[in-house]
């Protein structure tokens, strides 16, 4: 739903899939959106990362699948989002990730889209991930404050939903996100003031220690801490 979370989870699945080319893609790019949809097309297989910036008006031949890890702010976007898979006679699957607490949205976008959905079951036997996006975390800056960033822009989505009836913020589980996210820490936002997180274990390193792999921002960082010192 979010530039941010792209950003995060593109670097995420780029450490974490080696054998298939990974691509993201969103707004805020603007002048390499082109060249990044052009490359990706032209692609014999791969996964693209994106916002609902590729939702509609786009045509990248034999997309296999359609995975919506946030529900759309609008009932039209969903239809529009799994239409890039099943084009002109082929055949596809469009997956939506719903929490139990959002599975009133399937009635929703079977009265308002006439859009009948078929529940999946859950995967057994899943590798837990997190640990290792943790550990990238923990070795780069740059991906902690990635996550960070995409965790409040989550959140911050999340509360501007066009179902705010279906997607209440006030029943989301902060920490449970927070694990998602694989977060070494809560940030500090508007949302989570005064509210306590029994759940959610931060890590026991002092996260201003975290330094950037890369060496020029590391170095401006040291100097910005200098300055504030």
């Amino acid at each position: 739903s979010t530039c941010a979370s792209v950003e995060y989870y593109g670097k995420a699945l780029e450490s974490l899939i080696k054998q298939v080319k990974i691509m993201s893609i969103h707004g805020k790019m603007k002048h390499k959106r082109n060249k990044i949809f052009t490359e990706f097309r032209k692609l014999p297989g791969g996964i693209l990362v994106c916002t609902d910036v590729m939702a509609r008006g786009i045509d990248i031949p034999e997309v296999h699948w359609v995975l919506q890890y946030d529900p759309p702010s609008s009932a039209s976007a969903f239809v529009h989002r799994c239409g890039r898979t099943a084009r002109i006679g082929n055949v596809g699957s469009a997956l939506v990730f719903l929490l139990p607490m959002e599975e009133s949205y399937i009635n929703f976008l079977s009265i308002n889209q006439k859009c009948p959905m078929q529940e999946m079951k859950p995967q057994t036997n899943v590798l837990d991930l997190l640990p290792k996006l943790k550990s990238m975390a923990l070795a780069d800056r740059a991906v902690f404050e990635k996550g960070m960033k995409a965790f409040v822009s989550y959140v911050q989505a999340y509360a501007k939903h066009e179902c705010n009836l279906i997607f209440r913020i006030k029943d989301l589980d902060f920490a449970s996100l927070a694990k998602g996210f694989a977060l070494l820490k809560m940030p500090k936002m508007p949302e989570l003031r005064g509210k306590c997180f029994p759940d959610f274990t931060p890590v026991t390193v002092n996260t201003d220690s975290i330094s950037f792999k890369d060496k020029n921002r590391e170095k401006q960082r040291q100097k910005q801490l200098e300055q504030q010192r």
